[in-house]
């Protein structure tokens, strides 16, 4: 399963940037599997980014008090914080944005990594934990590709424990970074 979104890499690069999303539960440890995942695929020298979904829209991304955050609050349509070594977008939305559309601002990665968005027709990895929940909420959809968990399901998708990152990072690289070049 190869995920085509619209999203592309550089003018020079027109090739699409595959997208994998990270779902579960809340509190199942989504979080935690991907800060590993990230830092297993970084380690490997692929430019990742990532994407949090949120459900509510009361969430504060910038410093109350400060110019971003100011500017936001007067009912700037978007903000731009540009540093040295990094630029922060916020941009207002009539509704919610799906994922198509987050991601396709996205460039010059080799791997988008969401949290969240399980309705969508991405390949996912779902994350369980048997204390929090003894079931998977993906079941019977046909783009997971893997599961993370302290438990055994009857699937047939690879199953990884909760700490093999590496595990999870092979299969990520062999399925959607194969013939990206490592930077």
């Amino acid at each position: 399963m190869q995920y085509t979104g619209v999203t592309m890499n550089s003018d020079r690069e027109r090739t699409p940037i595959p997208v994998v999303s990270c779902v579960g539960r809340s509190n199942s440890g989504k979080t935690t599997v991907l800060e590993h995942l990230i830092a297993e695929l970084r380690r490997r020298r692929h430019r990742i980014a990532v994407v949090k979904h949120y459900h509510r829209s009361d969430v504060e991304f910038d410093v109350p008090g400060k110019d971003s955050w100011r500017f936001a609050q007067t009912g700037a349509e978007q903000v731009i914080l540009a540093a040295q070594d990094r630029v922060i977008h916020i941009r207002r939305c009539e509704q919610a944005p799906t994922l198509a559309e987050v991601v396709g601002e996205i460039r010059d990665v080799d791997l988008i990594l969401v949290e969240g968005y399980k309705g969508a027709a991405v390949p996912k990895i779902e994350v369980n934990r048997r204390a929090r929940d003894p079931e998977l909420v993906c079941v019977g959809d046909e783009m997971l590709i893997a599961v993370v968990s302290d438990q055994c399901f009857d699937l047939d998708v690879p199953q990884f424990d909760l700490a093999d990152a590496a595990g999870l990072a092979d299969l990520v690289e062999a399925h959607y970074l194969g013939e990206r070049q490592r930077r």
